[in-house]
């Protein structure tokens, strides 16, 4: 019978508010001030023994509005920052205040929290040189201190549900990375963890939750929040995108504000209000303040903000200006503040890369706040949205390949011209061996920078190498600029650029670099005009290499002079270009790619004529999404028997 009375006093506890989630998306005014006329909780400083320091150590302990030991309580772990101790949040963050506010708006499923030190060392206070070696480390230590000393002290003085389900810790700065290191290590002790402005203690990736799945499915909250002023952004930014790899479901929290207790009081509110509650995942994207800020972005550049749905917040400073607009494709009309500053939010953008421009008063510029890439033919802003699931291009502790600039005399163009080479990680390592290389072309409007700075071609490799999926190789990504406009397309410029490859590039390459001078170490590919350049080399000299890849492209459907003598030569070598191109791999974007009907006329005929062929189709257009995954698929395929 007492037990059933306990499990209903539990119950009813918890059936308050049981779907309820925080309405707000940020504390209202006056959250943190101390209201007269509702009840009030209590707090308190204990001592317990610690066996893991030695020590009789000190923590507070706040009680809810009409405790009662006659019911048993959820508790919530509340850890400081590397320069406070068990008064910080008390003294600084006014955490009962708060609480007390919420219990009053029926906000805020009753809890215990305890305000710990979490610096586990005999001489524990705040005081000296903080960021000594040996005091730095005791907030390692803490971890066995709370486990075995704090919590079962609390479990036995305290009405306490001892269950992983009823128990949550969190914390702000070194708080913050201990709660995270410590909750998402011991999964079967806490169900619930918060990170506030996790400091660089945090570990990193892997070492911080091995197994993602178990995560899925122990975890009732995990939230990591930081203010977008903060100079440990990048803590908390590296540790959501390793759990969006993951699809760890989490609320990623950023706001306006700095370091400090004005953001860290915002994150209990926020925090606090899910709770020992029964909450639904799939909401937790839109508890969004502020966006984050694009990886393309320059450094320090607050905007453009990516939004967990993809969709992107653009702000401009520019009091002069009558008119401003940023193409992505889709042209968006900025709206100008009092400020001058001008502001627009985009729909939802297509994950991976894309180019975008500024329009003011009618001229296109790249945005200042940007980084700038040669693309469109004209140096334009990019920005980078993040894709769903663990990017193959992401990068990775593995090791490492290099990408060089190499400038070399061309004899064909009677110029100085670039090369951009990626060297495996084992190049300099294996002095003696000779690689495989791949040529590597990009499309219309960019140059030799393409495949490293929009393509990242160096991060695909590495990764691919790294997991065994593709062989070290040697990349060359050249300029194939040897004309401007419609005429990159005709046979006197795709002439030009094959006596360049044959007579100019192939030639330095393997003179300057430890490559191997075999067809079947050999291959050419490139995109939509790289492409072209792909299909009019590589199968006019089809016994130079053993891999040809053509993403995006196809001879021209309605321009049948351009394209009718190399179908012409294709059907007279038909048996020649199947017998020495081991794989002929042709991809495409989806039916909104620019070049789809020219590929599928282009494969109609190969396959009319009898010509080999590997194709393969993407989601995505004439972007740079589907030419990575081209990539990334093609250079698997590469230099194997």
């Amino acid at each position: 019978m007492k037990q059933l009375v306990c499990l209903f006093l539990v119950f009813s506890m918890f059936s308050i508010s049981l779907f309820a989630q925080p309405s707000e998306m940020q504390a209202p005014e006056g959250f943190d001030v101390q209201r007269e006329g509702i009840a009030h909780g209590n707090v308190e400083m204990i001592t317990y023994k610690s066996k893991t320091v030695g020590a009789d150590r000190k923590a507070r302990v706040y009680t809810p509005p009409g405790f009662s030991k006659r019911k048993k309580y959820p508790v919530l772990y509340l850890l400081h920052g590397i320069g406070g101790d068990e008064n910080e949040w008390y003294n600084q963050g006014n955490p009962q205040v708060i609480l007390d506010n919420l219990y009053a708006q029926n906000k805020l499923e009753p809890m215990i929290v305890v305000l710990p030190n979490g610096r586990a060392m005999k001489d524990d206070r705040a005081v000296g040189n903080i960021m000594e070696a040996e005091k730095v480390n005791a907030f390692s230590v803490f971890e066995k201190d709370l486990l075995n000393d704090l919590i079962p002290h609390i479990e036995k003085t305290y009405p306490v549900i001892s269950k992983r389900e009823y128990r949550a810790i969190a914390g702000l700065s070194m708080g913050g990375g201990q709660s995270l290191n410590f909750g998402l290590g011991n999964l079967d002790k806490f169900a619930w963890v918060g990170g506030f402005s996790s400091a660089p203690n945090t570990k990193r990736g892997k070492e911080l939750l091995a197994n993602p799945e178990e995560a899925k499915k122990k975890l009732k909250l995990l939230w990591i929040s930081c203010g977008d002023n903060d100079g440990l952004l990048n803590v908390t930014k590296s540790t959501h995108e390793y759990l969006e790899n993951h699809k760890v479901p989490h609320i990623y929290y950023i706001e306006p504000g700095n370091h400090d207790f004005k953001v860290w009081k915002n994150d209990l509110y926020m925090f606090s209000q899910f709770l020992f509650k029964q909450i639904d995942s799939t909401t937790f994207p839109k508890y969004t303040v502020l966006g984050t800020p694009a990886s393309t972005n320059i450094r320090s550049a607050k905007y453009p903000q990516v939004l967990p749905d993809r969709r992107v917040i653009f702000k401009i400073k520019a009091p002069e200006a009558q008119k401003i607009q940023i193409d992505l494709g889709k042209k968006y009309d900025l709206i100008k503040g009092t400020d001058g500053v001008w502001t627009v939010t985009t729909e939802s953008i297509n994950e991976g890369f894309n180019y975008y421009s500024l329009i003011i008063d009618g001229v296109a510029v790249a945005d200042p706040s940007s980084e700038t890439f040669y693309g469109m033919g004209r140096m334009a802003s990019g920005i980078e949205i993040p894709i769903a699931g663990e990017p193959f291009y992401n990068e990775r502790e593995v090791p490492q390949g290099e990408v060089r600039m190499k400038r070399y005399y061309s004899d064909v163009t009677k110029s100085w011209r670039k090369l951009y080479v990626y060297t495996p990680p084992s190049y300099d390592l294996e002095a003696s061996s000779k690689f495989p290389v791949l040529y590597l072309l990009h499309g219309g409007g960019e140059d030799e920078r393409g495949w490293s700075a929009q393509g990242k071609a160096d991060l695909i490799l590495n990764n691919l190498i790294a997991d065994k999926k593709a062989k070290p190789m040697v990349v060359v990504m050249l300029d194939g600029n040897l004309s401007t406009g419609i005429a990159g397309f005709t046979d006197r410029s795709l002439a030009m650029f094959e006596n360049e490859l044959i007579k100019a590039v192939i030639p330095f390459v393997e003179k300057t670099y430890r490559v191997s001078d075999k067809a079947t170490d050999r291959a050419l590919a490139g995109l939509s005009m790289g492409g072209m350049q792909t299909l009019h080399a590589g199968i006019k000299h089809s016994n130079l290499f053993s891999g040809l890849g053509v993403f995006s492209s196809g001879w021209w459907s309605n321009r049948p002079e351009l394209s009718k003598p190399h179908y012409d030569f294709i059907q007279e070598n038909v048996a020649t270009v199947n017998k020495n191109v081991k794989n002929l791999w042709i991809s495409m974007g989806a039916k909104e790619d620019i070049a789809y009907e020219n590929c599928k006329i282009m494969l109609k005929k190969f396959d009319d004529m009898g010509l080999k062929y590997t194709y393969e189709e993407y989601p995505g257009g004439h972007t740079w999404p589907v030419w990575r995954r081209s990539l990334h698929q093609f250079a698997q395929t590469l230099f194997k028997q």
